[in-house]
């Protein structure tokens, strides 16, 4: 089965603490901070970091955020400058034994709600978002940005930092646009949908160029979750794995706890299963249960905890049904 991980902090904390307890031993880390004179991408920030996690008992597998990356979406001066860095964060994580980056390619804004405070089972707070609310919203800085603009500085990038992913060993997993709607204020998102996932990392095919299968994105546009696993599973490109459910459609959603959504959570456990997955995968984006005062929307602790358990026990289920299952009998008449 999948190695299950959790994200956490750079240093230790109660999350550690309480992941451990629940047996999880694949940690998602963060960009190191700047300190001790060392830029977040250097390569003793990312040792050090490493170190860290594997002396608390958990191996860092992923970093699930890059340094500065918009004036390479946007195609603006300084886009080169930006892409230097990221080369050297690249070869630095291979260097330092951490395997996968998930990076996006939202422009201006990263994932984004209009809402993080709406109720749903028990009075818990989740996260959503209305596209009628943005139908009068301002344009940002950037002004109109096109899909065409997006594709071509995204195969320009793509060009620059897969050679050096092959030389460093760190696989390249490509989360789709959250929401997967265009445009927002006037910038475009060209990464809605398993289509638009595959025509990206064929730009520069590479055998450490892959996505993150995040499963809310595709649910919320309308993908069929097992068959999209099926699909990148066959090409061996899905790096990593956001678990995680909705409810609604592009146009207006909200998340939902892991078993509340629309998709058959434990038809897709049994589809990693069968196609083979053993890389890294978390829960993402969980209720704000009582108690919590909702500082973090989707990364507090209580529904981190309810969604391990839910994924450890699908796990589970689908292990105990394939050692299970009955041999088809034979008919000898």
């Amino acid at each position: 089965m999948f190695q299950l991980a959790e994200f956490f902090p750079g240093y230790p904390s109660r999350l550690w603490h309480l992941a451990k307890q629940m047996g999880i031993a694949y940690a998602v880390g963060p960009l190191p901070k700047e300190e001790h004179g060392m830029k977040p991408w250097d390569y003793m920030n990312l040792v050090q970091m490493k170190q860290r996690f594997g002396d608390f008992g958990l191996d860092l597998q992923v970093i699930e955020s890059a340094p500065e990356t918009n004036r390479i979406k946007l195609g603006l001066p300084g886009r080169d400058e930006e892409i230097d860095i990221m080369c050297q964060f690249i070869t630095n994580m291979g260097a330092a034994g951490i395997s996968v980056l998930c990076y996006n390619f939202m422009a201006q804004f990263n994932w984004f709600r209009t809402s993080t405070t709406i109720r749903t089972r028990g009075g818990a707070l989740v996260s959503g978002y209305d596209h009628s609310l943005l139908a009068d919203a301002p344009l940002t800085e950037a002004g109109i940005v096109t899909e065409d603009q997006l594709w071509d500085n995204l195969h320009y990038y793509l060009e620059r930092i897969v050679p050096v992913a092959e030389k460093a060993k760190v696989k390249l997993a490509l989360h789709p646009d959250d929401p997967p709607i265009s445009p927002i204020r006037g910038v475009s998102r060209i990464l809605r949908n398993s289509e638009a996932l595959q025509r990206a990392i064929d730009l520069v095919p590479s055998p450490y160029s892959g996505i993150t299968l995040c499963q809310g994105t595709l649910a919320t546009a309308g993908e069929d979750i097992p068959s999209v696993i099926r699909k990148f599973a066959a090409q061996d490109k899905i790096f990593f794995v956001h678990f995680r459910d909705v409810r609604g459609t592009p146009e207006k959603f909200e998340e939902t706890f892991h078993d509340d959504g629309k998709t058959d959570m434990l038809e897709a456990m049994r589809t990693y299963y069968e196609v083979g997955f053993q890389g890294p995968a978390r829960p993402d984006h969980v209720p704000t249960m009582e108690g919590e005062d909702n500082t973090h929307p989707g990364y507090e602790l209580l529904g981190r905890l309810y969604g391990v358990g839910y994924i450890k026990g699908l796990m589970e289920a689908v292990s105990a049904d394939k050692r299970f299952s009955p041999e088809p009998v034979l008919n000898h008449n």
